[in-house]
């Protein structure tokens, strides 16, 4: 691959590879893997400076590593686009559930560190033959994730800067890597220090939020005039080192109480595409209308996945806490973006369990009666405009508990 323009120094590698493993592997409850413990990490050919400090940090730990080097794509070896332009259905359906369950039996922690070289390298590809590989792989992700429902597989997600992602976001390479060093504390003495405060903060927001017992959230602005409802029972969550950097707080919503609008000015990211100008319009938890100003088709192919036509999460980021103050062009960076009002970031399409207060439901059906959204769909889309939203709570009462990008509770 051709040599990036800029890479960080060793000793801000050594503190995000150490940071990753020593916080990123810790849970919302404050429980963390002991030595002997197994992490899988997976690593892109192009975070390959990562690959050498995490795995140092993961043996410095007492962990056993179990590594995955992948390679990047570029321009002439298109790995994106590779698999869909010459598998049959029959092979895009194809999924090796016993391999992959080997894995996850295996592992007690997952690491994935996104490195993306070729942002729209799936541009080209029918979204239908994408859709129709995530339905595939459904009992796979849903293995893997009742291991982390169970609290018996600790995980984390972070970013690695690369040159095409610094294009996407208009920015050098050193200034995007300049956003992730600020994002993650990384020039800090002890950036994993900084982050146990941060998430005694947004951990103790999320308590106070689920403690008022919240009915039905109103979010009113220029784009949005929109009711949440809760449903019984909901929790709010934030924290843990699930994503690296993390300053959000949200919860998922009972999907058929959703009515209203919303305008997001922030574009979506999905299968190599851009979709600007997101507009939706919400009837009984439906999407009965949308637009967009670009790759409307492409939305429209989202919200017709079944349960792609619900939400699945609200969640709001305080500006006080978030270093972020610019569009990065990455999912994990720009839902936890600060700036002038924070942001607001609503998905489409599957909900959190972890988001239930009470002994889990025992199956699909039982969780839609709750009003949880079941879909191999998970977009989630940004507004970062000043908006008021306002809880009514079980005593019918209302508090406004989020303006001017600031929770006020």
């Amino acid at each position: 691959m051709t040599k990036p323009s800029y890479t960080p120094p060793a000793a801000i590698l050594e503190k995000y590879a150490n940071l990753i493993v020593e916080f990123g592997l810790q849970n919302r409850k404050g429980d963390a893997p002991k030595p002997g413990a197994v992490v899988h990490f997976m690593v892109p050919e192009a975070a390959r400076p990562l690959y050498f400090y995490l795995e140092r940090a993961i043996l410095k730990h007492g962990f056993h590593p179990l590594g995955e080097y992948q390679p990047s794509s570029d321009e002439t070896y298109n790995f994106e686009s590779n698999f869909y332009e010459h598998a049959s259905s029959e092979q895009r359906t194809f999924d090796p559930q016993l391999a992959k369950k080997g894995v996850v039996d295996q592992a007690d922690c997952v690491i994935r560190i996104f490195a993306d070289t070729l942002p729209h390298g799936l541009k080209k590809i029918p979204a239908e033959k994408i859709l129709e590989r995530r339905r595939a792989q459904k009992k796979s992700i849903d293995y893997k994730w009742k291991k982390i429902e169970d609290d018996k597989l600790y995980w984390t997600l972070a970013l690695y800067g690369t040159e095409a992602m610094a294009k996407e976001a208009n920015m050098s390479l050193k200034a995007y890597w300049q956003q992730i060093i600020n994002a993650c504390y990384l020039d800090t003495k002890n950036p994993t220090k900084e982050w146990f405060k941060i998430n005694d903060t947004v951990q103790g927001v999320a308590k106070r939020l689920t403690d008022m017992k919240i009915q039905c959230l109103h979010w009113l602005g220029e784009d949005v005039d929109m009711t949440v409802g809760l449903g019984s029972n909901r929790v709010w969550l934030a924290g843990g080192g699930n994503n690296i950097p993390s300053f959000e707080v949200f919860t998922s919503p009972n999907w058929r109480e959703v009515d209203g609008w919303i305008r997001f000015n922030q574009p979506l990211y999905v299968f190599g595409s851009m979709i600007e100008g997101i507009e939706l319009w919400f009837e009984k938890g439906v999407v009965v209308k949308s637009k967009a100003s670009k790759n409307h088709k492409l939305l429209r192919q989202i919200i017709e996945t079944t349960g792609g036509n619900h939400l699945g999460e609200v969640s709001l980021t305080d500006k006080r806490l978030s270093r972020i103050t610019k569009f990065m062009a990455d999912t994990l960076y720009d839902e936890n973006t600060g700036g002038e009002f924070g942001n607001t970031h609503m998905a489409l399409g599957a909900s959190f369990h972890e988001c239930y207060k009470g002994p889990a439901p025992k199956n699909a059906a039982a969780w839609d009666k709750l009003g949880y959204n079941e879909s191999v769909v998970h977009h989630d889309i940004v507004s970062t405009t000043d908006r008021t939203v306002t809880a009514t709570l079980e005593d019918g009462t209302s508090k406004v508990i989020y303006k001017k990008g600031q929770f006020t509770i």
